[in-house]
């Protein structure tokens, strides 16, 4: 029986009624091309949704498979001509799927160490004993993430560094997960709302007025997701933009070609395209080339929505296949940890060099 809420419920029936499957989504669709079957794209998803909804397509682990390898890169509903916002039922519908037992291990494993340790990976120490700064009162904050305190150290670290060579007052925070991941494979919200309350709560107590953020996930949280439900009462900015802002004296990069990898929580969750080619820009002797598919038509790397962590294989051939799009440049820069990390997995034999912006300007600063 299907635990949806009746509001859900209506947007699953109403995507069911005006999508034409026109199939527009499956030119775009990163698991699809990966995988090969209607049922891992938008169109075939609606279909799923409508059916475990309804009680006439059971939940197994076909039909689960075919949830979850979704990245929600949301370049389907870039493409629909419908207006169904795919991503909103793909996510809607994992979360019925959890409140009604089905959850994969993996993503079961990695909620629980939010709620036990702060953090998904399960790590004993906090953020600010591993960044090791001490929060104090300051005007601009630094929230780190999990995955560039815990994992990709090197972005946290470069963020740090470059904070301090610019001599800007800021502090880092005793931050705890921003509940992205949680809400991603669709967990319960009430966990994620203290979350979402324990960080807002101390960002707050340091009188923080301009929040920077260098994870592209975190930044989607705090941008587009918190604000849903509770109120954000700080300037929110990725770290590209503000690096835009400012008077950055790099050192040159003569003889080199670079492109740019646009992260989907970054650009068409939250239209952030300008800042971090604005960044590159100022970088002197730099050769930029944009790839076939950048900015909103930009391709997924294949490492959100969960599928790394449950579908290696899949997320594994969806960023070869975006890396492959970039055989012309020896440096692509992205601007999230989790497209380094998918980016470097299908990279394979390949010559190319990836880095994250921050680590990218702290070196040349």
């Amino acid at each position: 029986m299907s635990d949806f809420e009746t509001d859900k419920m209506e947007k699953i029936r109403d995507a069911l009624n005006v999508c034409t499957m026109c199939g527009f989504c499956k030119s775009v669709c990163p698991s699809f091309k990966a995988i090969g079957w209607d049922s891992e794209l938008s169109r075939g998803r609606i279909i799923l949704s409508y059916g475990l909804m309804t009680g006439e397509i059971p939940a197994d682990e076909s039909v689960i498979k075919s949830m979850y390898t979704c990245t929600t890169c949301a370049d389907c509903v870039r493409r629909c001509t419908s207006k169904v916002d795919i991503v909103e039922i793909i996510e809607a519908t994992r979360a019925d799927l959890v409140k009604s037992g089905h959850i994969l291990p993996k993503h079961k494993a990695v909620c629980e160490n939010i709620i036990a340790t702060n953090n998904p990976y399960g790590e004993k120490k906090s953020v600010k004993e591993t960044l090791g700064r001490e929060p104090k009162k300051a005007e601009i904050g630094y929230f780190a993430g999990c995955t560039a305190t815990y994992r990709n150290k090197e972005i946290s670290a470069a963020t740090i560094s470059i904070l301090d060579k610019l001599k800007v007052d800021y502090t880092t925070l005793d931050e705890v997960c921003c509940g992205s991941v949680m809400v991603r494979v669709g967990w319960s919200h009430d966990d994620v709302a203290k979350l979402y309350q324990r960080n807002l709560d101390h960002i707050k107590s340091l009188g923080v007025k301009t929040l920077v953020l260098s994870c592209a996930g975190c930044y989607r949280m705090f941008k587009t997701e918190y604000p849903r439900y509770v109120e954000v009462p700080f300037e929110v900015l990725h770290i590209s933009e503000f690096l835009a802002k400012q008077d950055l004296k790099l050192k040159p990069m003569n003889g080199i070609v670079a492109t740019y990898h646009d992260p989907c929580h970054l650009g068409r969750h939250v239209g952030v395209y300008e800042a971090p080619r604005a960044v590159i820009k100022k970088i002197p002797g730099l050769e930029f080339r944009e790839m076939e598919f950048s900015g909103p038509t930009s391709h997924c790397c294949g490492g959100g929505g969960g599928v790394r962590s449950a579908y290696p294989e899949e997320s594994g051939k969806i960023a070869k296949t975006r890396m492959e799009e970039a055989e012309f440049a020896d440096l692509m820069i992205t601007s999230c940890p989790f497209c380094v990390n998918n980016l470097i997995l299908g990279r394979g034999e390949k010559e190319i060099r990836v880095v994250d912006l921050v680590e990218l300007v702290d070196e040349l600063l």
